[in-house]
């Protein structure tokens, strides 16, 4: 396989995994599915992140995924 293949596999399988995480917290239902409403909000995070106390807001996004994460797999198992 083609070097590029393989990174647009990747690239591929990256996208797949991050709209499966908008689907996980809910968004797609809770926004009505509104494109517009999703980046608006996609943006405001990144300006978080941006901002002076981005450090401070990734780390709390960072415990705050974790501990859903944690959560689900406790309901799994």
């Amino acid at each position: 396989m083609r070097e590029w293949q393989v990174k647009r596999r990747e690239r591929t399988r990256q996208l797949i995994e991050l709209g499966g995480l908008v689907a996980k917290a809910d968004l797609v239902d809770l926004t009505d599915d509104d494109r517009a409403a999703l980046y608006g909000a996609f943006l405001t995070v990144a300006a978080k992140l941006r901002g002076p106390d981005g450090a401070q807001a990734l780390l709390l996004f960072r415990r705050k995924g974790k501990r859903a994460f944690e959560a689900e797999q406790s309901n799994d198992g």
